[in-house]
Formats: structure tokens, sequence, C-alpha cells
């Protein structure tokens, strides 16, 4: 049991690993956070806008051939200071929404 690990600021496109918490900057450009390929039950991650810049230069969390929220697209977050946890339930649905 127990939150995210938290990890340094991202000013650039990354892998993200599971049980890791990402504070996201695109105050100078989108940024594509690519989930990971073999999730397991209940693996979760955060995201938070570090700049409260999502609107302008969006984060796309690309989805790594499994569903999110039981859809096959990847998820654009345009939201000034979103912060959102995914949990991997299964392949059908995929990652979900934890919380928004």
């Amino acid at each position: 049991a127990g939150g995210a690990a938290w990890q340094a600021v991202v000013t650039s496109s990354l892998t993200v690993t599971a049980k890791n918490g990402y504070f996201i900057n695109t105050s100078s450009a989108a940024i594509t956070a690519t989930l990971p390929a073999s999730p397991t039950l209940g693996d979760f991650i955060s995201f938070i806008d570090y700049s409260g810049t999502f609107d302008t230069n969006n984060l796309t969390i690309a989805r790594n051939g499994k569903n999110i929220q039981g859809v096959a697209e990847d998820l654009t977050v345009s939201v000034e200071r979103a912060g959102l946890t995914l949990v991997y339930v299964d392949t059908t649905q995929g990652w979900l929404l934890q919380n928004k």
C-alpha cells in the first residue's frame, strides 16, 4: 500500500512507470506521456499540471496498445491545472480515471 512515488518536474516527452506521479511542465511545448506496455491490475499513474499550461500546450497520454476508459484512443488533457490518476483494470477497459 502507499501513494505514488513523485518524480522531478518533467519538461519533455517520456514513458511513464506504474506507481509514480509526474509533475508535467508544458510551458514550452506539448508533452506526450506514454503509458507502460505491460500493466497489471491495480497499476496507477498520476499526473499534475505543474505550470498551469495544459490548456495552451496539452498533455497527451499515449495508450501504448491498451485502452483508456474503454476506448482505443490516446487521452488529451487540455484543462489548466488538471490533476488525474489512471488505474489499470483489464484489457477491456484498460486504464480508468480514478480521479480527475
